[in-house]
């Protein structure tokens, strides 16, 4: 059990969570939304400190992060809980808890697992990282000791604090996901309450100032988000640039979610519309098609990185004054890490 770093006296004996942007005022003896954090006595406690619902090493291209660290592994874990709900979910099982219980992995014993497996990082993911904030940063320093790099898969709903706190200790990869956009919530039933997807652009930009490296994940949920591609499209250039690559994913039915599968004329079309209006690295994600899963220069077209079941087959990047560039055109192609061949 930590105290946690970010909180502030809200009156009353209640005290204000300042990890994400829900900002929750939680009384004495109740937790906030996510079901992490507890006011114990008018101070904020991590109480899923250490409470962790997986641990497995997974490769990195399946966050999806295809541009840090590429055919790399990083032991992946989770905790329990989630800032938010979603009915598409299909790590409910975890995501969905709200008071979990059990024994806790200290910080010491997962960089240990990590070293003697043989994985190149680290990575938070399956749930809300949001709700293991203070063990990432108990985490971080231990982690970086060893070589490890740091990387996170998140709703990136965070306060701005909590953003420059994670980069700064070391959490340089992150694989955001965009849920939501202004006319989803106009036009469907409000499935997110409270949720500014602004929020995710503001703090993916954060991310990018302070030197980490940022993807973005599109999952075009059926019945929900099909009509953000437009807003997310503009988003993703007049933000974060076109540089940063953009993740068009598959959702198939899960939890409470039973729409059918997306349609493969809606991720294509998305795609293709993403690419014509300038962000250059554009993915299609849970389909397999591996056109869609290769990185190609933007300036002249050479295919650089061919991929399939997550894991890189082919790759033609040079290394040349610091930056990994086309072989063909000399054009600077962003990637962050070393290459891990033959894993």
């Amino acid at each position: 059990m930590r105290v946690a770093r970010l909180q502030e006296d809200a009156g009353g004996g209640r005290v204000r969570c300042l990890v994400c942007e829900r900002r929750c005022v939680i009384a004495p003896g109740r937790r906030g939304f996510c079901g992490a954090y507890e006011n114990r006595g008018g101070r904020l406690v991590h109480a899923g400190w250490g409470l962790l619902s997986a641990v497995e090493s997974r490769p990195i291209e399946v966050k999806p992060l295809y541009h840090y660290w590429p055919n790399s592994t990083a032991l992946t874990f989770s905790g329990w809980g989630c800032n938010f709900l979603c009915p598409w979910c299909q790590n409910h099982h975890i995501s969905w808890v709200r008071r979990a219980e059990g024994p806790r992995v200290e910080p010491e014993r997962l960089v240990r697992a990590a070293v003697e497996g043989g994985d190149e990082g680290l990575c938070a993911s399956f749930n809300e990282p949001a709700t293991l904030f203070d063990y990432l940063l108990d985490l971080a320093p231990l982690a970086r000791r060893e070589g490890l790099y740091l990387s996170i898969v998140t709703n990136a709903y965070f306060t701005l604090k909590a953003v420059e706190a994670l980069v700064e200790a070391g959490f340089d990869g992150w694989s955001v996901d965009v849920k939501t956009c202004p006319e989803a919530r106009r036009a469907r039933r409000n499935v997110l309450p409270g949720v500014d997807p602004a929020v995710v652009y503001r703090n993916a930009r954060r991310i990018l100032d302070l030197g980490g490296h940022v993807e973005m994940v599109y999952l075009v949920v059926t019945g929900y988000n099909e009509d953000c591609a437009d807003w997310i499209i503009s988003m993703h250039l007049d933000t974060l640039g076109p540089d940063v690559p953009l993740h068009v994913n598959r959702y198939y039915p899960a939890h409470k979610w039973r729409e059918p599968p997306t349609r493969l004329e809606t991720l294509y079309r998305i795609a293709l519309k993403a690419r014509r209006e300038g962000v250059n690295y554009v993915y299609i994600g849970n389909v397999w098609d591996p056109e869609w899963e290769a990185t190609r220069c933007p300036r002249c077209g050479k295919t650089l990185i061919a991929r399939r079941g997550y894991r890189v087959t082919y790759w033609g990047l040079d290394w040349s004054n610091g930056k990994y560039r086309c072989p063909r055109c000399g054009h600077p192609i962003p990637v962050r890490g070393k290459y891990v061949p033959g894993k």
